[in-house]
This record gives C-alpha cells, sequence and structure tokens, in this order.
C-alpha cells in the first residue's frame, strides 16, 4: 500500500526546508569539520559482492602508519575551529590491524572521541572490551539480511553468525552504559531482500538494536559488476518501508528507530524517512584520510576530481580550509537533466559519491525513481 506516494510537502515541512535552506548555506560557508574517517587499511577478510572500495584479503597497498595519522590529528587540533572531532575509523577492515587500541588512545588524548566500522567478523568480548577502555564510543556493523540474504552479499558462512553476536555484545554494553557507548546496524538492500525488511526489523528489534539506517546500493566499485539496484517500484516500497517502521510497534510494543542514509534528494518523502532534510556534507562537515594518504571527504566519494591532497605532501587542515571548492559550491553539477530541475534548489545534483567525476552525470536520480 503506498503511503506517500504523489503527496506533496505539507505547508509545514515546505518552511521547514527553507529555513534549512538558509542553515545549509551557512554550514557551507563556515565549513568546520566534525568527522573524519580515517581509511586505516584496505585489507578485508570478507569478499562482499557490493564493496565500494573493492576491497581485497591482500591489498597492494600497506596500512598507513598510525604515526602518520597522528600528524592529521595534531594538525586538526592546533587548526580547526570545531573542537569537537568525531573519528570513525574504517577500511577495509579495521580489527584486522592490531593497534587499534592505540590509535584509539591517540585519539582520546587529543580530546576527540572515535568509533570504528567493522563487519565483526573477528569481534571478540575479549577484543570489544580492549576497544572499550582504549575509549571507543560507538560502532557499526552491517546486516544485509537474515542468513541466506545475509551470506548472499557478504559471501563467507560464518559472517551471520559473527555479526549477531557482535549485536548482542554491543547491545548489552549499550544497556549497562547507555551515556559512553552508542551503536547501530546498517543494511544494504537489494532485490533478494527487500521483501524480507520487515522479518528483519522484528529480528533486530528483538537483539535489542534502536538504531538501524538503510543504504541503497549504487554502482560503484565491485557492485557495478552485480545487478543490485532497486528498481523505481523497490525503490518506491522501500521508501514506504522506512516510513511506515516510523510508526511500527512489534507484540511487545517496542520500536526501532530507523533513517535511510543520505544518498539524495526524495521530495515528498524528505522528513518522512529521515529526521532531517537531504544534505551532503562531504567537504562541508566530513572530511577522510584514505590509506594512501589521499584527502578526501566521505569515504564513499573516490573520484579522481574529489580527491584534494595528500597528507604526505601537504598539511591536513590547510587543504581543509583552502581546498573543497567543488563540494562547497556544487553549480558544476547543474547540467543535463539537473540544469532544468525545479527541485535543483534542494538536491544540488544528488549525493556526491553518486558521481564517476566533474563531467559525469550522477549514477541515477532519485526523483526519477520516485515519480
Amino acid at each position: 500500500m503506498r503511503t506517500t506516494k504523489n503527496n506533496r510537502l505539507s505547508l509545514g515541512d515546505k518552511l521547514k526546508r527553507n529555513v534549512f535552506s538558509i542553515y545549509r548555506k551557512g554550514i557551507t560557508k563556515k565549513h568546520e569539520l566534525n568527522y573524519l574517517f580515517w581509511e586505516c587499511t584496505l585489507r578485508c577478510n570478507l569478499n562482499c559482492r557490493h564493496c565500494g572500495s573493492d576491497c581485497l584479503k591482500s591489498s597492494g597497498i600497506k596500512d598507513m602508519p598510525l604515526k602518520d595519522f597522528t600528524k592529521v590529528l595534531d594538525s586538526i587540533k592546533s587548526k580547526n575551529t570545531a573542537k569537537n572531532l568525531a573519528v570513525a575509523i574504517t577500511g577495509g577492515e579495521p580489527l584486522l590491524r592490531d593497534d587499534l587500541e592505540k590509535a584509539g588512545l591517540e585519539i582520546i588524548k587529543r580530546g576527540f572521541s572515535w568509533g570504528i566500522v567493522t563487519n565483526a567478523l573477528l569481534l571478540t568480548e575479549s577484543r570489544f572490551r580492549s576497544l572499550r577502555q582504549s575509549g571507543l564510543t560507538s560502532m557499526s556493523v552491517s546486516i544485509d539480511g537474515l542468513e541466506e540474504q545475509h551470506t548472499f552479499l557478504r559471501r563467507n558462512p560464518k559472517s551471520f553468525q559473527t555479526v549477531v553476536n557482535a549485536i548482542d555484545i554491543m547491545a548489552a554494553e549499550h544497556n549497562r552504559n547507555p551515556q559512553t557507548f552508542i551503536f547501530d546496524v546498517i543494511t544494504c538492500v537489494q532485490h533478494g531482500n527487500i521483501g524480507i525488511l520487515p522479518e528483519l526489523r522484528d529480528f533486530l528489534i528483538q537483539r535489542g538494536v534502536k538504531d538501524w539506517r538503510i543504504f541503497s546500493i549504487f554502482p560503484t566499485g565491485r557492485a557495478a559488476n552485480e545487478d543490485l539496484s532497486l528498481t523505481p517500484d523497490e525503490y518506491r516500497n522501500l521508501m514506504d518501508f522506512i516510513y511506515q517502521t516510523k510508526t511500527y510497534r512489534n507484540r511487545e510494543g517496542k520500536g526501532i528507530h530507523l533513517n535511510y542514509s543520505c544518498e539524495g534528494y526524495l521530495g515528498s518523502y524528505e522528513l518522512k524517512v529521515r529526521d532531517f532534510f537531504f544534505f551532503c556534507r562531504a567537504g562541508i562537515n566530513v572530511g577522510s584520510v584514505m590509506c594512501d594518504g589521499s584527502i578526501s571527504a566521505c569515504l564513499s566519494v573516490r573520484g579522481k576530481d574529489f580527491i584534494q591532497g595528500n597528507i604526505y605532501n601537504e598539511d591536513f587542515m590547510d587543504v581543509w580550509n583552502t581546498r573543497y571548492q567543488n563540494m562547497r559550491d556544487r553549480s558544476w553539477a547543474k547540467k543535463g537533466k539537473c540544469a532544468k530541475c525545479k527541485s535543483w534548489k534542494w538536491c544540488l545534483g544528488n549525493g556526491l559519491h553518486l558521481y564517476e567525476n566533474m563531467s559525469s552525470p550522477a549514477a541515477h536520480c532519485n526523483m526519477d525513481m520516485l515519480s
């Protein structure tokens, strides 16, 4: 049943959108760095069908030495106008490194917070305790369906149970220490798992998951060679599922806080499937250091046109303060169908991760899929 198709934004939401537009301009002009991804390795112990980074068990690029990343932290500490910074350690699979605890202590020493994004294949209770003792405050894991669907994407029969075990560990810790530890679960939706989302929702609620994020798969990296993108009908069904989940309660009266990713502008679905209006913060509040030292934004934004420099040649904060113009001024994207689009003011050409380079069009248009 369609719940929001063809609905227009309410007058109240339109007013909120206008206020948000002013807010977005101010935030973009100020461009304080609040969130930093550190791609600490490109090695991975899985071989997922939808990997955007195309990570391998044995990467040709060596892990970044911790001492090189601490120089970045020092640059941020001395020059960033926003003193509260969250560092997300990711990869590849970060748990393949044995110095994450040391890295965490270096981050904490500089007054920042940190978390990791992991596939959980190597997460044990003892390793989790060790990470927590080193200041870990957040963790994100992925579960891409029930066992059959998850295994299809992850291509490892052990992956599902290890993620479930990780969820149990994190849920117990959050219940004990809700002020100092948070976690969420990410699900990448494709043809093979969209039909079981209601079952997955109940499964996550029963495991004590409070926060759930849903992503749709876009054709980059290894995913470009797989037929995983949703059809327009499936995409609309996904939006309706997320909208319905906002008020869903199971038989015990329990629900789950679900948000759609910041992939693109969604028209009438704005504020219905996310708690916030679409805002691609890549290069505005979000930066990254890639495994080879490249300086960019969200790690899904990997096109060469969006690489701003390299920590081995330049100071990170000097790059942050003087470059990133193609992320803060999106006028270059107003071409093709975007040039005459009535939603341009709100969309600005969609999420940057959908562009191979500044000359290419976006991989897809969310508004087209929802029309």
